[in-house]
């Protein structure tokens, strides 16, 4: 009897340290934040699969660093704005310590990237802080990459965006064929956040010059989208795949 007692409490112990030990060994070291983030994404068959992936793993990336503890203390009361995006992309790129892939899978159309990393406290502070400290950048407001322009985006009502955007090219749907290639997609992309700032949806466009579908867009012509935010989502963001 005492035997069968001690063994049962020497087991019990050995779990508890156990357990300890693997708790302490999970959390990031001193002077690190972790961070974590996910994203969907509907690819167009045109695609190509390893474009899309791409594209799907480095929102994820963003998404982790902006959804951290750090950086949203940092940018508390700022905007969403292609400046923090582009911070964003900047802090992930060059500042992630220890990133992993931990979930990346495509089943149809649906693409879907999770990762983790974490972040070194004092250097992103400071490279925050920094580029804050420097002011907005010429064209703040305004996103576009070699195809289109983004000119405004404002709100319509309670539930309504609207999207004013410029061609850049000649924009045919008809005659032009997409290779799938990521800085020839014609497209606006819309992701809708709920009230803690985590991804509620992502909605792609093409970019017709007027909502019935008009096909062909000329470089300087003008085309307006009005885009449906869903009830759960709190603030959103316009954007172009560069």
């Amino acid at each position: 009897m005492f035997t069968r007692r001690f063994l049962s409490t020497f087991l019990s112990l050995n779990a508890f340290l156990l357990l300890s030990v693997t708790g302490e060994a999970a959390a990031p070291p001193s002077g690190l934040v972790e961070i974590n983030g996910d994203y969907r994404y509907a690819a167009l068959p045109t695609e190509r699969a390893d474009d899309t992936k791409a594209l799907t793993c480095r929102e994820a990336w963003r998404l982790a660093v902006v959804n951290s503890s750090l950086y949203r203390e940092q940018t508390a009361g700022r905007i969403d704005s292609p400046g923090l995006r582009n911070l964003a992309y900047s802090l992930a790129d060059g500042f992630v310590q220890d990133g992993q892939v931990i979930d990346q899978t495509t089943r149809g159309r649906a693409v879907f990237c999770q990762v983790k990393g974490v972040l070194p406290v004092e250097e992103t502070t400071r490279a925050i802080r920094t580029t804050l400290a420097s002011g907005p950048t010429p064209g703040e407001g305004v996103d576009q990459n070699h195809v289109l322009r983004l000119l405004d985006v404002r709100e319509e009502g309670s539930h309504t965006i609207a999207i004013q955007y410029q061609a850049l090219k000649r924009l045919d749907w008809l005659g032009t064929q997409y290779q799938g290639g990521l800085g020839e997609w014609a497209d606006i992309m819309v992701d809708f956040f709920d009230d803690q700032g985590l991804l509620v949806r992502a909605d792609r466009f093409p970019a017709h010059r007027t909502a019935v579908g008009d096909d062909v867009m000329n470089p300087g012509s003008l085309g307006i989208l009005k885009v449906t935010r869903p009830p759960t989502a709190k603030t959103y963001r316009v954007w172009l795949v560069k």
